[in-house]
């Protein structure tokens, strides 16, 4: 598993990521019309999650969404996080 390239992580924080402070990891909150669709989110993402075997750190209150991406077994962002970042935002 290779790290994100800088151009990668620049890709990312221009689609409404933002990096965690004191990680290198991305983060991103996600708001729907209400809890169904939020839940509806969280159940298509899951299915994409396994596919990719990439899990996020994720959170739910009612109609908001709070994602957090890293991999763990390279320290930091990695190919992965890209991936799925990018399969959460057509999601949403």
């Amino acid at each position: 598993m290779t790290k994100l390239s800088d151009d990668a992580r620049s890709a990312l924080l221009e689609n409404g990521w933002s990096m965690v402070e004191g990680r290198d990891a991305i983060h991103k909150t996600f708001q729907f019309k209400n809890f169904v669709e939020a839940f509806g989110f969280m159940t298509k993402a899951a299915i994409w999650a396994e596919k990719l075997n990439h899990h996020p750190e994720w959170s739910n209150v009612y109609k908001t969404v709070e994602v957090t991406l890293t991999t763990h077994d390279t320290g930091g962002l990695s190919e992965l996080d890209g991936k799925l970042a990018a399969k959460l935002d057509q999601l949403a």
